[in-house]
């Protein structure tokens, strides 16, 4: 009775801060590096206003993250630690959701065009765009969010909205492909939401969070669709806490995930009680209801803390960002 009192109170307290955080979007931000083995925290880099979503290079040396509509190269070591360099996107703003494939040679990132907000999804070389012409634009139609790149470099993995949908649903797009629609492939047809998509390692499995059943939950799906009636999706965690965006770490050991208190119904706020836990990857086999999860860290976070995977190369740390409310 006591842990679901607390659990209640906390949901309670995070659907307050949310409906003030829609009010004012004013926030100091912590670039933050969490270390496995020892489970410290190295503070990166901090600015009072929004930073999100960190992506670590695959060379380790340096993350790629967002405010503002612009896009940063942030150095992890060196001199320049913690300085971060704007990249060019020509007249493009972007979101959070953005990633540099396997080996680094290009970045997918989901943006506007000018002062527009509605989201499309680029891609662009490694230094972002030189000249006119240089973004390619992925996707004909808005909303589209970027999330994951297949481990060769091939396919895009984004979530959409589609021929009226209320609701968002995983797709995928060849990167060599036309961009006209007829590439797009739909990759989940439930009418529920899906969201946060990542490759596993070996490009087999698409892993994702979905509210398809009972609240929040990280699913996972062949990289090719869940098939008739989503038969081949299967759910990887059960418990009450609403679990966002998982992202396996490169050694395909781990999955990393950002979980909400029970009760909250979106990532869209900034809010106390936001954990990060890992598990163990699963296997070729169904994922075990019971797999142990461990909490990390417990803090003020929530979107943009954890958009795309922030892996280190090495798996042995990941980056995120916290945040505390501004006057």
């Amino acid at each position: 009775m006591r842990f679901a009192g607390f659990a209640t109170f906390v949901a309670a307290m995070a659907t307050a801060v949310i409906a003030h955080a829609a009010d004012n979007d004013h926030f100091r931000s912590r670039i933050t590096l969490f270390d496995i083995a020892s489970g410290k925290t190295t503070v990166l880099f901090t600015d009072d206003t929004v930073w999100e979503a960190p992506n670590w290079a695959p060379d380790g040396r340096s993350l790629l993250a967002n405010s503002q509509g612009v896009l940063y190269r942030i150095p992890v070591a060196g001199p320049d630690a913690g300085h971060p360099k704007a990249i060019p996107m020509g007249d493009l703003r972007c979101n959070n959701d953005k990633a540099y494939t396997r080996i680094g040679d290009k970045i997918a990132a989901s943006c506007g065009v000018g002062s527009m907000r509605d989201s499309f999804v680029y891609v662009v070389g490694k230094d972002g765009v030189a000249r006119t012409g240089d973004a390619r634009r992925m996707t004909p139609a808005t909303p589209s969010y970027f999330h994951g790149w297949s481990p060769d470099g091939q396919w895009l993995s984004f979530v959409a909205k589609r021929d009226g949908a209320q609701t968002y649903n995983l797709y995928r797009v060849p990167v060599d492909g036309p961009v006209d629609g007829s590439a797009e492939q739909r990759l989940t047809n439930i009418a529920a939401s899906d969201d946060g998509p990542d490759y596993s390692p070996d490009g087999r499995w698409i892993y994702i969070n979905s509210d398809r059943q009972d609240g929040w939950d990280i699913w996972r799906l062949p990289a090719d669709g869940a098939g008739p009636k989503e038969s081949r999706a299967q759910r990887v965690t059960h418990d009450a806490l609403e679990d966002w965006f998982p992202h396996p770490s490169p050694d395909g050991r781990h999955l990393l995930m950002l979980s909400f208190p029970a009760g909250t119904r979106t990532h869209d706020g900034r809010i106390p009680g936001v954990q990060l836990r890992l598990m163990d990857l699963p296997g070729d086999g169904t994922p075990k209801a019971d797999a142990p999860i461990r909490s990390l860290l417990t803090f003020f976070g929530g979107q943009g803390s954890l958009n795309v995977n922030s892996w280190s190369p090495d798996s042995q740390r990941f980056a995120f960002v916290s945040y505390e409310p501004l006057p």
